[in-house]
């Protein structure tokens, strides 16, 4: 037994080549800092470990990670500002005013994708999960989780991944790109709503 063995051989209990009295726990690739003397409890079991070279990137974690912007997209475009765009002198102008946003088909194409988006997420999330395990990644983080949040899966599956392949956190550097990206599209929304009700005060100024 040795990591450089010609075959993979399973993780489990194995006599420690280094002390013939006692077992070593094999993980599957190399030896761990577990071990076992007989007429003892055996330790905690360690989290299982995918192959050696294991490929943890499918195209369904990136999609997570990407359609959620859409939306975002279609929230800029929606005039915001027109809240605040009436004449100050008509006693209706600031109802229908109110209700301009809801005229926005932008407003209502963010919606809907939203909802798309939220399927689609938890479909992906699904595709993903089976692909990871058909590569041998033992134990992926279950694709249910992103009924939640695509956030929570993506935070999720990073860390799982990471433990089990070395390697995976690219995902949740870009699940907190996203993260900013939405910080600044409140922030322009913000803006333009500001800038709609200092229109709405120099008016009221004037008049």
């Amino acid at each position: 037994m040795s990591e450089q063995a010609a075959q993979p051989i399973p993780a489990g209990w194995y006599p420690d080549p280094d002390n013939s009295g006692r077992g070593r726990f094999w993980d599957g690739t190399a030896w761990t800092d577990l071990y076992h003397t007989p007429g003892q409890p055996y330790p905690a079991m360690p989290a299982p470990k995918a192959p050696p070279g294991t490929n943890w990137n499918t195209i369904w974690i990136w999609l997570i990670v990407a359609i959620p912007v859409l939306p975002l997209i279609m929230l800029m475009l929606v005039p915001w500002g027109s809240i605040f765009a009436f004449d100050v002198n008509d006693p209706y102008a600031a109802t229908y005013a109110s209700l301009s946003i809801f005229a926005s088909p932008a407003y209502w194409l963010s919606l809907l994708l939203g909802w798309a988006v939220y399927g689609l997420n938890v479909f992906f999330a699904y595709r993903d999960v089976k692909e990871l395990t058909g590569r041998g990644v033992p134990q992926p983080f279950h694709w249910a989780w992103a009924f939640l949040s695509s956030a929570v899966y993506v935070i999720g599956r990073s860390v799982v991944v990471k433990r089990r392949t070395g390697e995976g956190s690219a995902p949740l550097w870009a699940a907190i790109g996203y993260f900013v990206l939405s910080f600044v599209v409140v922030i322009v929304i913000m803006v333009m709503m500001f800038s709609g009700m200092g229109d709405l005060f120099r008016q009221i100024r004037t008049s």
